[in-house]
């Protein structure tokens, strides 16, 4: 038997992951998520292949992120009924069989099916951070996420880069064939790598399962306070992204799409904010690392603002804010899994539900800002975001408020 496959018995379990075990996981888990991504940057070379009509062009991001919603929703509480591994292979290759799908889709609904479907199945991500969080002992899993996670943001802020790139080379229909092919591969080195634990089939119903999710929100104060806390700086960080390449595409620098995808690099930063995260939160100092990040994420927002004037000021800025975007994000992950480890997959499934409501009341938010005020009302907007996140923070240090715990390892204790 081989140090990364085959079943682990009891000891090796509570060993947790190995290092080439967390980087496989963090490599996939980028790589799924880039899916959601690929075509912001290949909308008017879809058009123009498939003809698509401007209202119909805007659908193609619309029906992958509704899918994405639905499988937060649907499927990647699964996870805690059945065998996670045997949910990681099927829907992985499901989603590489699509990719190719959309590779060669024919009509605008072929298309728009096929990213629908993409969308759906993209959670992967989010079963594998279950996985990930599941798999880890309790004094590596902060380290763990903070690893998985890091994966997850270099997968989101390269894919336009990539996507980008290929199809300057060979067209946007090679960026899903080559995402396809390599999701075949990276399901077969999942296979491999990911350790046979024998789980009894849960008595629980999938449908008790999915009508828990809000319950477990509602009562218990530390699960809704991260949300609540996921659901702002998410929309900082929608706010920045969907409004960046109005102003790079504008006359004044006239960038093209791949040029703006390389910005996506220096938030690369982000997966280093993630592993520092992730380590704190395994020392127990997850608190002050959010209230940290918070402060950090609110201040780059100053230096963002001067994007007409200091391209410098502006990277350091961006590079702030990814690192504690991500930063308060994993510690955010590792108490909410802490919670129950059991019930990982719908915590993470509730938890990313308030990202993505954050994430699309930022791009909406964004967009009609920057038609009124500009790039000075879009910082605006991110800073009024990321204090609204600093003060929820900072009340819930406050005596006589809720009792929330502020690390992972008080979630432990309860």
């Amino acid at each position: 038997m081989t140090k990364l496959a085959g079943y682990v018995s009891s000891g090796a379990a509570e060993r947790g992951l190995s290092k080439a075990q967390t980087a496989a996981l963090a490599v996939a888990a980028g790589l799924s998520v880039a899916n959601i991504y690929y075509a912001q940057p290949l909308l008017d070379l879809m058009a123009h292949d498939l003809q698509m009509s401007p209202a119909v062009l805007g659908l193609v991001v619309v029906c992958t992120q509704v899918g994405y919603g639905l499988g937060l929703i649907f499927i990647v509480p699964i996870g805690d009924l059945i065998d996670r591994r045997k949910l990681i292979l099927v829907q992985g290759s499901l989603l590489a069989f699509t990719l190719l799908v959309v590779a060669t889709a024919g009509t605008n609904w072929v298309m728009l099916g096929g990213m629908s479907v993409v969308g759906l199945l993209a959670v992967l991500v989010q079963v594998l951070v279950a996985q990930a969080a599941t798999l880890a002992t309790s004094a590596q899993r902060g380290r763990v996420v903070g690893t998985v996670t890091s994966g997850v943001v270099t997968g989101i802020l390269a894919a336009r880069f990539f996507a980008g790139a290929v199809a300057d080379l060979g067209g946007w229909r090679t960026v899903y064939l080559t995402s396809g092919l390599i999701t075949f591969v990276m399901v077969g080195v999942l296979g491999w790598v990911l350790p046979r634990r024998p789980r009894e089939q849960s008595a629980e119903s999938y449908r008790a399962a999915l009508m828990s999710i809000p319950r477990m929100f509602l009562r218990e104060p530390v699960l809704l306070f991260r949300g609540v806390l996921a659901l702002l700086i998410f929309a900082s960080f929608s706010t920045f992204w969907t409004a960046l390449v109005l102003p790079l595409s504008a006359s004044a620098f006239s960038y093209s799409h791949t040029q703006i995808g390389l910005f996506g690099l220096v938030g690369v930063a982000g997966a280093f904010g993630a592993k520092w995260a992730g380590r704190l939160a395994d020392r127990g100092s997850g608190g002050w690392t959010t209230g940290v990040a918070l402060a950090v994420l609110c201040a780059s927002w100053g230096l963002i603002a001067f994007l007409p004037v200091s391209m410098t000021a502006f990277l350091i800025g961006v590079f702030l804010m990814d690192a504690a975007v991500q930063a308060v994000h994993v510690t955010n992950l590792s108490i909410v899994v802490a919670h129950d480890p059991q019930r990982g997959g719908r915590l993470i499934g509730g938890y990313m539900t308030f990202y993505s409501v954050g994430s699309a009341i930022g791009a909406i938010a964004a967009t009609t800002t920057y038609a009124h005020f500009g790039w000075l009302g879009v910082s605006a907007l991110g800073a009024a975001f990321s204090a609204t996140a600093v003060a929820a923070w900072l009340a819930s240090l406050l005596p006589g408020g809720p009792r929330l715990q502020h690390n992972a390892a008080e979630c432990c204790r309860r």
